[in-house]
């Protein structure tokens, strides 16, 4: 029931997921709602292994995260996260408030043991044609070092378990790409990267700055969730102004007009890899099982396709990944 376009957006969105992912799913929200959303598209009955689970109230944005759990505890927020973790779901699917969702993920399916705070790491396309890990890029603003530390190990066994990368390069958002360079928490973050990295449990390349991250030159970026945000709608923002630039350029006359038709499939293929869409949102790194949080804008095929992410972030037993990685650092903290 979250997001800009509820429910008709997940409705349908979950509908095509269904069909295209053949996997089951349970829509949890208003049961009136879903059903006139349905009725409204010609929909007769919802595809084999698709079911509705009622949920009288709804977490508005406006509600204060720390809250929810107690005040909405019949919303259709708080009730999928207790049915993921009551093991009735494989991963959560939301576009609802970002505070509120990480607050129900942290204390209702609970962290992974080991993990002090859980990061929002999306993924971006890159000049190599691979995609580029931004950790943390707004569930938590301010930081320790440690935190930092953290986010790089927890994107890092990531990428790994899901997007197969075997030794993924992780880089710290910086000013410049001297050791020296950044404030106090960039230095001090630096240093435990680092050592982390003499001790074999991360492949740390150092600092990045922002032009790099596009371009490819590491698999993970480490950053706190303000910057990361910052960086992140960045590049969004340019992709949108690149995309309005190519069709103005397009538009101009007859001969540019036949120029886009003979180029039309590479432009296509362009802006679906700068669609935000594409991906379908950005799972929470460090909770027990994959709860992924769709853009608030999400349209059907945002959350189609935000379903293919859940899915796949359940088929690479992520946390599992990461419960090693945790063990292999205490250990060997101890050397």
């Amino acid at each position: 029931m979250g997001g800009d376009n509820a429910p008709e957006a997940p409705v349908l969105g979950a509908i095509e997921a269904a069909k295209a992912f053949d996997t089951e799913i349970t829509l949890v929200g208003r049961g009136e709602a879903i059903l006139e959303v349905m009725e409204k598209h010609g929909i007769q009955d919802l595809p084999a292994g698709m079911e509705i689970a009622h949920a009288d109230d709804v977490v508005d944005m406006h509600d204060d995260p720390g809250s929810v759990i107690h005040k909405r505890k019949n919303s259709s927020m708080i009730l999928g996260l207790k049915m993921l973790a009551e093991g009735k779901g494989d991963a959560f699917v939301c576009a609802g408030s970002t505070g509120a969702l990480l607050t129900g993920a942290t204390l209702i399916v609970k962290r992974v043991r080991g993990i002090r705070r859980a990061a929002m790491a999306p993924s971006v396309p890159t000049k190599t044609g691979g995609r580029v890990i931004i950790c943390d890029c707004g569930a938590n603003a301010e930081c320790t070092p440690e935190f930092l530390l953290q986010f790089g190990l927890v994107a890092s066994a990531y990428a790994k378990s899901v997007l197969g990368i075997e030794t993924p390069r992780v880089g710290l958002l910086n000013i410049g790409a001297e050791e020296t360079k950044g404030t106090q928490l960039q230095k001090d973050a630096f240093a435990l990267l680092k050592d982390a990295a003499d001790k074999g449990l991360i492949h740390f390349t150092g600092n990045v700055e922002a032009r790099a991250v596009p371009l490819g030159e590491v698999d993970v970026v480490v950053c706190d969730g303000f910057n990361g945000n910052v960086l992140i709608k960045s590049i969004e923002g340019t992709a949108m102004f690149m995309g309005s630039l190519l069709k103005r350029m397009f538009k101009k006359n007859l001969l540019t007009k036949v120029g886009y038709l003979l180029c039309k499939g590479g432009v296509e293929d362009m802006m679906k890899l700068l669609d935000y869409r594409q991906i379908g949102g950005t799972q929470f790194l460090g909770i027990q099982k994959p709860v992924i949080k769709a853009h608030g804008s999400s349209d059907a095929l945002a959350f189609r396709n935000a379903v293919g992410q859940a899915v796949t972030a359940a088929q690479g037993n992520f946390t599992a990944q990461l419960e090693r990685d945790l063990a292999a650092m205490k250990e060997r903290a101890h050397d």
